[in-house]
């Protein structure tokens, strides 16, 4: 393992992550300026959530001893990638950017948002499902010969640092923003069913990455000219399995939790809407049910 002088003084500049970073930094500093001027609270700790929990996570992954080294070690290179999908959108979306937007645009500006977010392929993305199985995918490459040039390529290390995050925060957004996605009850139940069980698969590729005899990825050449703290790399390969294990399975805790949350307030609101409903409104939708499950039944009858 490298000494902590190491690890605290390790330093790079990320182009790619000062893209993300300064953009998002600006967008949510206008949203807090509007918000005052409509005379609107924000929580401060929501503020403090989304700059130093989130962007400066963020930022330690992106120009510290993770970015440093993640093209010479597997294991940081996990941990950067991990974080990138699983804690940095957590911690970034405590502070609620979708709802402080929602709150501050205005009229004309939350209709364009919404007819954004209303777009085929941003609902397709921003299915927790699908924004879920994205991250299996990914995870499940680092199985692969392809594990090598994704950690080594500066190119793909650019990628990797636009595209994971947003790809964590269309997995978590979801489920932590109100009114981020109208699913009903039922609906919320299939999606919790099916990333837990992702959830858990993320474990997988850890746990073959640390068990597997072999290196994985082909580099088994050590490194040449580096500290002698480096690991040989199978060591590194079953440290970064150790990583992904662990990390992957840390982090399914509190998505689980907020799905729980999620469906909770879902079903308060349904049972709202049930309730101000009138005896007559009730007794129509029941008629309209059972006409659907006769005309349903007919058409499967003989």
């Amino acid at each position: 393992m490298p000494p902590w002088e190491t690890v605290i003084t390790s330093w790079s500049l990320n182009w790619a992550a000062l893209v993300v970073m300064v953009p998002a930094a600006a967008l949510y500093a206008r949203g807090l300026s509007s918000a005052r001027q409509r005379g609107i609270h924000w929580p401060l700790w929501r503020a403090v959530s989304f700059y130093v929990l989130g962007l400066g996570s963020f930022a330690a992954l992106s120009f510290g001893f993770p970015g440093v080294y993640s093209h010479d070690l597997r294991w940081a290179f996990t941990l950067k990638i991990t974080c990138y999908l699983f804690v940095v959108p957590l911690l970034a979306g405590l502070g609620k950017p979708l709802t402080l937007t929602r709150l501050t645009l205005g009229p004309v500006g939350s209709a364009r948002l919404e007819a954004f977010l209303g777009y085929r392929l941003m609902r397709l993305l921003s299915n927790t499902i699908v924004a879920a199985l994205l991250g299996l995918t990914m995870f499940t490459v680092f199985l692969t010969p392809l594990f090598y040039p994704l950690r080594t390529s500066p190119g793909a290390d650019a990628v990797l640092t636009l595209v994971v995050p947003l790809m964590g925060l269309l997995m978590t957004v979801p489920i932590i923003e109100e009114g981020a996605a109208g699913a009903v009850s039922a609906l919320i139940v299939v999606e919790f069913i099916y990333v837990f069980i992702e959830l858990v698969a993320d474990a997988i590729p850890g746990i073959m990455m640390r068990m597997s005899p072999q290196i994985l990825d082909g580099a088994a050449v050590p490194l040449l000219n580096h500290p002698g703290w480096l690991p040989n790399p199978l060591r590194d390969q079953q440290l970064a399995g150790d990583l992904l294990w662990f990390l992957a399975e840390i982090v399914d805790l509190p998505l689980i939790i907020l799905m729980f949350v999620r469906f909770s307030r879902s079903d308060k609101r349904e049972a709202k809407t049930f309730d101000e409903l009138t005896d007559d409104q009730l007794e129509e939708l029941s008629r309209a049910h059972l006409a659907n499950q006769r005309e349903h039944g007919d058409q499967l009858g003989p």
